[in-house]
C-alpha cells in the first residue's frame, strides 16, 4: 500500500457527513496527511478549525483568486489571522490571480490581484511557509516574477498548466507542482507529467471538485491519488512504489510535516 499526502483539497468544502466518510477511510487507503487550504477569512478560520479535530488535516489559510477581491478591511483580518496561528499552520494558500475569471471578463483588472498575491508572497516569506498558487498558464510567468523578486523558495503550483517555457522556469526555481486525478484522461497534463521531474511533482485531488474518466459520478476521496500515482509512474516508465515513496517523502519535506 502507497503512503501519500493530499497535497491540496478544499477540507470545509465537504459537507459533515463527507469528512467522516473519508476520515474513517484515510488509514485503508494509506492517507497519511492533506493540505487543506482556505478560500477566505471564514474558509480559512473553519480550515483550521477542522485540523484541530484530526491532525491528519494540515490547514493554510489564503484567499482563492476566482471571485470578487475582499473588502479592505477583510483583507488586513486575513493578514492578521495569519499572523496569529502561523505556528498552527502549514501553508499561506490557496492564493494566485484570477485566470478564469478574467476569460469571463475581459474588463476584469489583473493588477489589484497582482497586489494582494505579491502581499501574500512576502507574508509567507516573512513567516517561513510555503506558499500555495493558483496561477495558471501565463499567469504562473507572473507569479514567478514576484517569487523571483522577493527571492521566495517555497511554491507550490496547485494543479499545473503551462508551456514548456514556464515549466522549465518553475522547476528551475526549486518550485513544486502537483497534479489531479485528471492526468488519467487529460493529454494537457500527462504532458506536463512526462516533461517534468519526478521530484518536482507532487499529487493532489483539489476536493471536492469532481472528475471525468473512471471517476465520473464519483465523490472526490484522496484514495483517487494511488491511480495518479500508477499514471505518473506508467508516463515516466518507473516503478510505481518508488514513485509513490519519492512524491511521499518530497511532500512531507517541502510541507515539513512530521508523521
Amino acid at each position: 500500500m502507497f503512503s501519500m499526502i493530499d497535497a491540496h483539497i478544499h477540507w470545509d468544502g465537504y459537507s459533515p457527513g463527507q469528512r467522516s466518510v473519508i476520515l474513517d477511510s484515510l488509514d485503508r487507503h494509506g492517507i497519511k496527511a492533506m493540505i487543506a487550504v482556505g478560500m477566505n477569512l471564514k474558509s480559512s478560520r473553519e480550515t483550521l478549525d477542522l485540523s484541530l479535530i484530526d491532525g491528519r488535516v494540515k490547514a493554510a489559510a489564503g484567499f482563492h483568486p476566482e471571485q470578487e477581491l475582499p473588502s479592505t478591511e477583510e483583507i488586513e483580518e486575513i493578514f492578521t489571522f495569519l499572523d496569529q496561528h502561523a505556528e498552527s499552520l502549514v501553508a499561506v494558500g490557496e492564493v494566485g490571480l484570477p485566470y478564469y475569471k478574467m476569460q469571463d471578463d475581459a474588463t476584469l483588472e489583473m493588477k489589484p490581484y497582482e497586489e494582494l498575491l505579491e502581499r501574500f508572497i512576502v507574508k509567507a516569506k516573512s513567516l517561513d511557509k510555503p506558499v500555495v498558487l493558483h496561477c495558471i498558464y501565463e499567469h504562473a510567468s507572473v507569479a514567478c516574477d514576484l517569487l523571483e523578486r522577493h527571492s521566495v523558495e517555497k511554491a507550490h503550483f496547485h494543479w499545473f498548466k503551462g508551456d514548456e517555457a514556464i515549466l522549465e522556469r518553475v522547476v528551475s526555481n526549486g518550485y513544486k507542482l502537483s497534479v489531479t486525478p485528471d492526468v488519467m484522461y487529460e493529454d494537457e497534463i500527462q504532458k506536463i507529467v512526462q516533461k517534468a521531474p519526478l521530484d518536482a511533482i507532487m499529487v493532489e485531488t483539489d476536493g471536492p471538485w469532481p472528475f471525468d474518466g473512471p471517476f465520473k459520478g464519483q465523490m472526490t476521496h484522496p484514495s483517487m491519488m494511488r491511480r495518479t500515482i500508477e499514471c505518473i509512474a506508467s508516463i515516466k516508465k518507473l516503478d510505481e512504489t518508488e514513485t509513490a515513496e519519492r512524491i511521499f517523502t518530497e511532500t512531507k519535506q517541502f510541507y515539513r510535516l512530521s508523521m
